[in-house]
């Protein structure tokens, strides 16, 4: 058995994976293109063909672009009819923007724990926590693969409730052959640094509704109305608007996005094939339903009663040394000091008590088991792959077979 890095050992990896975000000679003459030639904000042609584009590779109707994920999901709320005191559906285990964009809509996150198999929001357990004052539920496509939306949008059927995807890690991914985002009500995507489609920032939100998509363009322009005066508003709007150099950057991707997923998908499978053989690493899987995920996220689960109890985080300092970056990701949402909260600031939620909540099968993931590698990592060759698979093996045999090393 080769030495562990951790330990002086010669590491598996010494060269970098693959770069994210990737400039591109067809992304730079777009961006070339629109500070030459176009407006570079309102009016933009190069927005209204993005806007085009995006809509139309996600089988929608309609494409809102806005300035991040996290405006979008507030656009999104609002355009919904969310109001004070409204309660809103999340899974616990996601990205922060979730929640807080609930609370800037001055609505109450209520939190529900996710399936251990798919960890998305285990539509299971959404019945439960629904009132009178609940009028959203928003699943997240956690990690690019979608939730259960059949079922989730037969329950907001029968409560005539507002389904609002997030789908910011999901760009291009199927339910039942039909891509995710405007499954429900309307859903929104994020252009961030680290997303499958980057702008550095951006956001859009996509839908089918035409109600929907006017108040959501109301609600990121200033509160205008379609075909209305530039000096008329008629709701508490933002300027949450995408510029013209970010849509253009984004316009490129939409013909390259295709083949990055098509590597992801034959990335994972690799991985997932002899990682799936490794006694206590156990992959994530998928609904039936769910026709093909974003790989946003390459994510497995570390059993450590498999490695004789040591903990999660030593794996991830091996890993490290090795040269293949693993990390945890998300802690429960609830427990973070945003929602130790201050009842003269945020008074709607002067009756929720957030430190008395518990989760089990969020906090199990998140404090013991989740492993993370990002997007970029399955973007490289096969002989990356081995590399990942190679570090992989190297750490948990050391941590089976030579566990006196980590004491």
């Amino acid at each position: 058995m080769s030495k562990l890095a951790l330990f002086g050992g010669i590491p598996v990896r010494t060269k970098p994976f693959p770069e994210w975000p990737r400039l591109t000679s067809e992304l730079g003459e777009s961006v070339l293109k629109t500070l030459q030639n176009e407006n570079w904000g309102v009016g933009s042609d190069a927005i209204s063909r993005f806007e085009d584009a995006f809509a139309l590779f996600h089988d929608a109707k309609y494409c809102i672009s806005t300035s991040s994920g996290t405006t979008a999901l507030w656009v999104a709320l609002k355009a919904a009819g969310i109001k004070v005191g409204d309660e809103v559906i999340i899974p616990a285990y996601t990205f922060i923007a979730t929640a807080s964009a609930v609370l800037m809509a001055n609505a109450v996150p209520v939190f529900v724990d996710i399936d251990e198999k798919t960890l998305n929001i285990d539509s299971d357990l959404i019945e439960a926590t629904i009132t009178n004052k609940t009028k959203a539920i928003m699943p997240v496509h956690i990690a690019g693969n979608p939730a259960n939306m059949d079922k989730i949008c037969a329950i907001g059927k029968q409560y005539g409730i507002a389904i609002v995807e997030d789908a910011a890690q999901a760009h291009g991914a199927e339910w039942k052959g039909k891509k995710v985002g405007a499954i429900g009500k309307g859903g929104i995507f994020s252009f961030q640094t680290s997303k499958n489609m980057s702008a550095g920032e951006g956001g859009a939100i996509i839908t089918n509704d035409d109600d929907f998509k006017e108040a959501c363009f109301s609600y990121h322009n200033c509160g205008r109305v379609s075909g209305g005066e530039w000096y008329e508003h008629q709701h508490l709007g933002g300027n949450f608007r995408l510029n013209a150099l970010a849509a253009s950057m984004l316009i490129p991707q939409l013909d390259s996005i295709g083949a990055d997923m098509d590597l992801r998908d034959k990335n994972k499978k690799f991985l997932d094939d002899v990682l799936g053989e490794i006694d206590g690493i156990e992959l994530v899987g998928s609904y039936e339903q769910t026709t093909r995920s974003a790989q946003h996220l390459y994510i497995v689960k570390y059993k450590k009663e498999a490695f004789n109890g040591i903990h999660r985080d030593v794996f991830f300092k091996a890993m490290q040394a090795e040269g293949v970056y693993t990390y945890a990701g998300y802690s429960p949402l609830y427990r973070e000091k945003l929602f130790v909260t201050d009842p003269d600031e945020y008074p709607w939620l002067k009756d929720q008590d957030y430190a008395s909540l518990s989760l089990p099968v969020t906090e199990r993931i998140c404090d013991d088991e989740s492993v993370w590698l990002q997007q970029r990592y399955l973007l490289g060759n096969d002989e990356d792959s081995q590399d990942i698979i190679d570090a992989f093996k190297k750490v948990t045999n050391a941590l089976k077979n030579e566990p006196e090393l980590f004491r």
